[in-house]
Order: structure tokens, then C-alpha cells, then sequence
């Protein structure tokens, strides 16, 4: 039977992920990441999706299999960024944003990798892109691909990389999770996903939750009002 493992945090993009994966595979795990995130209202938002899937998706019930919670707490002890800390969200010319977490999407992989192997799935799904490229190079296709090589030959065995998002804009991704559940899907991206860097889940707007002014929200809710104009 066709697997996959979908790397989930109960952001928009990994939430659309895991649609793509539902629609295409017969069996689909997920896997989240505990790390110290000061957004941790996600790890909340993720089970919470998860719970309305089978209601929401009568037909991808049966396709949901387990789910997962790594504790990559030490993460946050590595390097003070503004995703693992306090610190200023902010994006300067010339540097990484400060949201940056370096090597965190290698880790997550390398889990998702060690995971996947005893279960004999050979596809993981996450939700990066370049196209609306935040300035983090451990979401570009090279990096991607250079993994994919990685994994396959430690674990000696075939793994795939699956990144549906990686050539679309915010707009298509809405376009996207459309196509995909339609708009049950769009209701529940928007009531019960999680994507702003700080963490606020008070302030609710017509694309979903979040402070409304950190990156994350902005590119979230432009690309919103770009889908909304081409409907």
C-alpha cells in the first residue's frame, strides 16, 4: 500500500500537506516537533486538526494512521533566535531572518527518516518553499534533494522527499488546499491552523489566527487576499 509520513506542525503549509498526502496515499502518518517554539499553540492547533479530519473527511479516515510528537527541546539551547526565545522578530538586509533556527528542518528529517524506516514507508511530505522564500536556505530544493540523498543511503533504503509546495505562492496554497478538500478544508485552515511566529492565537482575522504583523502573517494573509481576488 502506498505510505507516507507528513511532517505536521498545524501550520497552514503542513496542514495543506497533509490534505495532498490524504488525497494521494493509502496510509498517512504525521509527525510534529516539540522544540521549544514560542509558537508551542501549534502543537495544541495540530491535534486539534486532527480530530476533525475523520469528521470533516469521512473518506480520509481510514487513510489517517498514527501520529507523533518528537521532543527536540534541546533545540532551543542551541542558538537564541526569535522563534526558540524572545528575541525580535525582524528580517535585515543582508542577514538571515532572526526566525531562522539553524539546522531544524535537517533534524526534522533526519527523525521523520529514523521513523519512516521501521514502518517501511519510503515518502515524507513537508510543507517548505522557495517560491515565497522567507530567506532560509534549509527550505530550498538543493537542500531538500541533498537530504533526500542523505537519508537513502544511511538508512539504505529509498527515501523520497515529497515538497508540494515548494514551486507555489501563498495564493496557490490556498488555491491548492481548495482543489484538495475544498471548502470544508478552507474552513478548517482558517478556524483551526496555526502559522504566526508569535504565537498569538487571540486575534482572529479573514485568513486565521495571528498578530497580524509578524512575517509569517503578513505573506499568510497577502497571499489570502491575492486567492481571494482570482475566486
Amino acid at each position: 500500500m502506498a505510505k507516507a509520513l507528513v511532517l505536521f506542525s498545524g501550520g497552514q503549509d503542513s496542514t495543506t500537506c497533509l490534505f495532498y498526502a490524504l488525497h494521494n496515499y493509502e496510509q498517512v502518518w504525521t509527525m510534529g516537533f516539540a522544540y521549544g517554539q514560542r509558537h508551542a499553540i501549534e502543537l495544541d492547533c495540530r491535534q486539534n486538526i486532527l480530530a476533525e479530519i475523520p469528521r470533516l473527511f469521512p473518506q480520509w479516515a481510514e487513510r489517517l494512521q498514527d501520529d507523533v510528537v518528537c521532543d527536540l527541546a534541546s533545540l532551543a539551547l542551541l542558538d537564541q533566535n526569535a522563534l526558540t526565545s524572545d528575541a525580535e522578530i525582524a528580517v535585515k538586509d543582508g542577514q538571515l531572518p532572526t526566525t531562522f533556527v539553524p539546522a531544524r528542518n535537517l533534524l526534522f528529517l533526519a527523525y521523520a527518516g529514523a521513523y519512516a524506516y521501521r514502518r517501511e514507508i519510503h515518502t515524507v511530505l513537508m510543507g517548505v518553499s522557495e517560491t515565497d522564500y522567507s530567506g532560509y536556505p534549509d527550505c530550498r530544493s538543493q537542500t531538500i534533494q541533498s537530504m533526500e540523498q542523505s537519508l537513502s543511503l544511511a538508512l539504505d533504503s529509498p527515501m523520497h522527499i515529497e515538497t508540494p509546495l515548494m514551486h507555489l505562492d501563498k495564493a496557490a496554497t490556498w488555491q491548492l488546499a481548495l482543489d484538495l478538500a475544498g471548502d470544508k478544508g478552507l474552513e478548517l485552515l482558517i478556524a483551526k491552523s496555526h502559522t504566526c511566529y508569535a504565537g498569538d492565537h487571540s486575534h482572529f482575522h479573514p485568513w486565521g489566527y495571528g498578530c497580524g504583523q509578524c512575517p509569517s502573517c503578513l505573506l499568510r494573509q497577502r497571499g489570502w487576499e491575492a486567492f481571494c481576488r482570482t475566486r
